[in-house]
């Protein structure tokens, strides 16, 4: 197998298969213009070899198919005509194919050097997502959990968006968030909440004092030396949920993030907070109090979480994705199922393209087994 510049694997064979097609142009334009009259000239069409074979082949096949037009050119003006070899034409014609063949074999370097650039992108960005953001263990206690990241760009695989899990004695505390801006700055501040969200979420403070630690932790980081103007200008929205194990009601803190949805029995509620707090970060600014909130989640529910890159995607006409009117009726029972669906039915609505990073929390509850 080969490396092709878009990242995917290339069976060797196919792209050797496929070099006879220029070279059967070059053998069929040299027969026609041998045999055609004086006054037609078709070699410079000899250039359309090496043209094409880029799409499937490296620097060295497009370096002896340019070769090979080169010794197709010659050949025909010794055939044609001795004199014409010495023609202004046909050295020009014979420095065009030299000139657009080192071209493209410089361009196919450059792209093969791009490709293996962007692969050791990709290879870092997917050692730093399992480092700062793994999957959620799909076992949480009683609970049943799976995670999704979509990244908007196809460089990287992490960004800005964030979500961690932590047990306690008596449940699980679930955090998901959102840090303005992109780039390793939004990947910093990530990291830096989702550390103090795992140091702090197992201990048995409230949710309101846990939320409280978390945003004097992103105050902190952005009071530090050398980064005083990002103050008042970086936060992060962000839900912070305290699931028992037993069966009760979720508590939650809202950071001006998206609520979360509930599906029960195929019909989705939205758990919209009575008293939101501003987003983490903005706390010096706001004093804000935190309000713990709470909402049902029984047996046999399933609760997702999400960015607001799932509710901002919008489609060819700009219309956004309307999360609760799509994920009516569906009943799938696992979570990865339905992330899968809801995977692809995202996608779909979008083109295959998300303009923005997107999480998607799929928590089930499991219902009791039946007598």
């Amino acid at each position: 197998m080969s490396q092709g510049p878009d990242g995917l694997r290339r069976p060797v064979r196919a792209g050797r298969a496929l070099i006879v097609i220029p070279v059967a142009w070059i053998v069929a334009v040299s027969v026609i213009d041998v045999l055609a009259p004086p006054h037609i000239h078709l070699g410079p069409l000899l250039v359309a070899a090496p043209a094409v074979t880029p799409s499937f082949g490296g620097p060295r096949t497009v370096g002896v198919v340019a070769a090979l037009a080169v010794i197709a050119q010659t050949v025909i003006g010794v055939l044609r005509d001795p004199d014409e070899l010495l023609s202004a034409n046909h050295e020009a014609q014979i420095i065009a194919l030299v000139l657009v063949g080192t071209s493209l074999v410089i361009f196919c370097v450059l792209r093969e050097r791009r490709a293996k650039e962007l692969m050791q992108v990709r290879y870092v960005s997917e050692a730093a997502q399992r480092v700062v953001l793994p999957p959620l263990p799909r076992q949480l206690g009683p609970l049943r959990a799976a995670s999704l990241y979509l990244a908007a760009e196809a460089e990287a695989q992490i960004g800005g968006d964030l979500y961690a899990a932590a047990r306690t004695t008596s449940g699980t505390r679930l955090i998901v968030g959102d840090v303005r801006g992109k780039g390793m700055t939004a990947v910093s501040d990530a990291a830096l909440l989702l550390g103090a969200f795992r140091v702090a979420a197992h201990r048995q403070a409230g949710l309101g004092e846990l939320v409280a630690y978390l945003d004097r932790s992103v105050c902190w980081d952005l009071m530090e030396p050398g980064e005083t103007a990002r103050y008042g200008e970086t936060f992060i929205t962000a839900t912070v949920l305290d699931i028992p194990d037993r069966d009760g009601r979720v508590q939650m803190v809202s950071c001006g993030h998206p609520p979360p949805v509930v599906l029960r029995n195929g019909r989705p509620m939205t758990m919209d907070a009575l008293h939101p707090a501003p987003p983490l970060g903005l706390g010096e600014l706001a004093d804000p109090r935190y309000h713990v909130e709470s909402f049902p989640f029984d047996p046999g529910d399933l609760l997702l979480l999400y960015t607001d890159g799932v509710t901002e995607a919008r489609d060819s006409t700009g219309t956004c994705y309307p999360l609760a009117e799509r994920i009516t009726g569906w009943t799938e029972n696992d979570c990865d199922a339905f992330l899968g669906r809801f995977r692809r039915d995202l996608l779909h609505h979008v083109g295959g393209h998300l303009d923005d990073d997107a999480v998607m929390i799929a928590i089930e509850r499991p219902a009791p087994p039946r007598a």
